[in-house]
């Protein structure tokens, strides 16, 4: 593990050295065409493309299943699940769900001055699935962040989509996790064939209105292309941390949370800026010798920046735009309210990242590369619509038709002003 230790002199530059943290990431390449023969081909061809797919890019051997799960085989995961993982998965189903739920907006109806009525109307999609990474490990936390977010919307048929792993079978932690959470089905298909198949719908697999969940690049480039097609909540890259680190920040602490991060990949970006040198000092020598004894953190370089002030850190946070943004020691609570650019900013010392990541009740599929400047993680918004009720009464019509109707010729669109005109004749209809 390589650690840098870089200074930032002034807030100024801080846009800079972002860049430079973002470029620790290394660049996934290019699959924008070999993603997009895989949406013509299972768009045309339905449950055979997605099997023959499945086979050569998914499975070690040649015995694709089914391409969705048996019911039973959720309810026997879900009866198999270890009591503590049960109980954690309980805590995590309800927490994210209580959370979920004060993120819904009432309809409200807005009287304006002329007397019409416009009344804003949420609704949720019908269909909406979820996608699970395969891979490096079973991920049943990230099915409860997406199942659960889409019932609390009132989605009524949530998919999960996973990839097959040995023996064809999707993990037993994934189903069971999909049982708990309220999934109504399981799909055994992983990459830019089940994005495809999701958005277009196959023989098996129905079609969707929205795609979430994050994914290697080829899932990536597959909601890239079908946005439009279907919705989607965002386009997930490699994960990172950034760590402001004030006066009575635990290094030790600090330490664990970068190095947990890291346990996503090599391509996580992780990173801790403070004024203070001594304590970044306590804080690499804790990544040395904690980092000796935990193999599964891999981060491909850890940046530690001495800024002149914590003005220049926090500079620095928000010109990076993290994933997640740690704010630990005696600043913290000063410095949480002007943060603008973090896709989940963890308070205090104590408020350890990997809560955030499992039981918190926040969601953990967050913006990702730096679009925490104009994104946001998931939540019910993904998996609603907003819809306009607009109520003209004949004395509004009235008052609005004129001006309406100038606005519309100004524009060329002379029916549209006809269509106006037309409701301020005395002779009104019903």
């Amino acid at each position: 593990m390589r650690v840098e230790r870089p200074r930032l002199e002034r807030a100024g530059d801080a846009a800079a050295l972002a860049a430079r943290l973002r470029g620790l990431a290394p660049s996934g390449g290019v699959v924008a065409e070999q993603v997009g023969e895989i949406l013509a081909r299972v768009r045309d061809e339905g449950d055979a493309a997605v099997l023959e797919l499945t086979r050569q890019l998914d499975l070690d051997g040649d015995d694709p299943r089914a391409l969705t799960v048996d019911p039973a085989a959720l309810d026997a995961a879900r009866e198999g699940l270890e009591p503590d993982v049960a109980a954690s998965l309980a805590v995590t189903i309800a927490n994210v769900g209580e959370v979920a739920a004060a993120a819904l907006h009432e309809d409200r109806e807005v009287e304006l001055a002329a007397g019409q009525r416009v009344l804003l109307r949420e609704v949720p999609v019908r269909r909406a699935a979820v996608y699970v990474p395969g891979g490096r490990a079973p991920y049943p936390s990230s099915v409860v962040m997406g199942v659960v977010t889409a019932r609390v919307a009132g989605v009524e048929e949530v998919a999960v989509c996973s990839p097959p792993g040995a023996g064809g079978e999707v993990d037993p932690l994934v189903l069971a996790a999909s049982a708990l959470a309220g999934a109504v089905r399981v799909h055994r298909i992983g990459g830019a064939q089940a994005v495809a198949a999701l958005a277009f719908g196959t023989e098996s697999v129905p079609a969707v209105d929205v795609i979430a969940g994050p994914g290697n690049l080829w899932v990536t480039e597959a909601k890239r292309q079908v946005f439009g097609t279907v919705g989607i909540d965002g386009l997930a890259g490699p994960s990172d941390l950034f760590a402001l680190l004030t006066d009575g920040a635990d290094p030790e602490w600090a330490a664990l949370d970068l190095l947990a991060q890291a346990e996503h990949g090599p391509a996580t970006v992780v990173a801790a800026a403070s004024p203070d040198g001594a304590l970044l000092g306590g804080v690499a020598a804790a990544l040395e010798r904690l980092g000796a004894q935990r193999p599964t953190a891999d981060p491909a370089a850890v940046v530690l920046v001495e800024t002149a002030d914590l003005e220049a850190a926090l500079a620095l946070a928000e010109a990076f735009a993290p994933e997640h943004l740690s704010l630990a020691g005696g600043g913290a609570e000063a410095l949480a309210p002007r943060v603008r650019a973090a896709g989940c900013v963890l308070v205090g010392t104590g408020s350890a990242t990997a809560f955030g990541d499992y039981v918190a009740g926040s969601n953990h599929v967050l913006p990702t590369g730096g679009a925490a400047r104009f994104s946001s993680g998931l939540g019910p918004a993904v998996f609603r619509r907003r819809v306009s009720e607009v109520r003209v009464p004949p004395d509004a019509a009235a008052a609005l038709a004129p001006p309406g109707a100038a606005l519309a010729r100004a524009e060329g669109f002379v029916l549209h002003a006809e269509s106006m005109e037309a409701r301020m004749r005395e002779n009104r209809r019903p």
